[in-house]
């Protein structure tokens, strides 16, 4: 099978619209063994492909390299957050976010890039969802305070003034630990 260098690398997956020489170089480049998350973000915002040709290769990557799985799954979150399509990306985005999270748990960044992306307007990704994403967040973040102030915001957008001053309180007292208040009734 042929090697190809970084810069042909780089090259096709940036420019290429022909999937099969993009599908023969990405496989080239897992058989090389290369680890650049840089050049494969390339690859994630080549304009030819589709979503589902997108997430085939985040998906192989992220299993094949599983120590760059959080980085490929937040980086395909924020690609379907920004694309347009018939599909819904935002629920693409909501799901890739939820992946990275799941690869570290600890890490706030995926629970608040996803609540950044929701659009009142249109309810999507739903807003129970990112609620329900977060407060499983709270649970495994060290630090949580940031996810407190963000389940405010989206309580306060959903019209429930309780709820969103319960989690503001919950943020402003938190300082490494959450305190031992009882959330109010759903």
């Amino acid at each position: 099978m042929r090697e190809y260098s970084l810069d042909d690398i780089r090259q096709i997956f940036s420019a290429s619209t022909d999937f099969n020489e993009i599908f023969d170089v990405y496989q080239a480049a897992l058989r090389q063994k290369v680890k650049d998350v840089e050049l494969y973000r390339l690859l994630f915002w080549n304009q030819s492909l589709t979503s589902d040709e997108i997430r085939l290769f985040g998906e192989k990557l992220a299993a094949e390299f599983p120590d760059l799985a959080y980085d490929v799954y937040l980086w395909l979150a924020s690609v379907f957050e920004v694309t347009t399509s018939a599909q819904d990306n935002y629920e693409l985005a909501l799901q890739y976010y939820q992946k990275a999270a799941a690869a570290r748990p600890e890490e706030p960044d995926p629970y608040l890039d996803a609540s950044d992306c929701y659009d009142p307007d249109l309810n999507i990704p739903p807003l129970n969802a990112l609620v329900d994403f977060l407060k499983r967040g709270v649970e495994h973040v060290p630090h949580p305070a940031s996810l407190y102030r963000r389940l405010a915001q989206l309580y306060d957008i959903a019209g429930d003034a309780e709820r969103s001053e319960w989690f503001r309180q919950k943020a402003e007292g938190q300082e490494g630990e959450a305190t031992g208040a009882d959330s109010p009734s759903a």
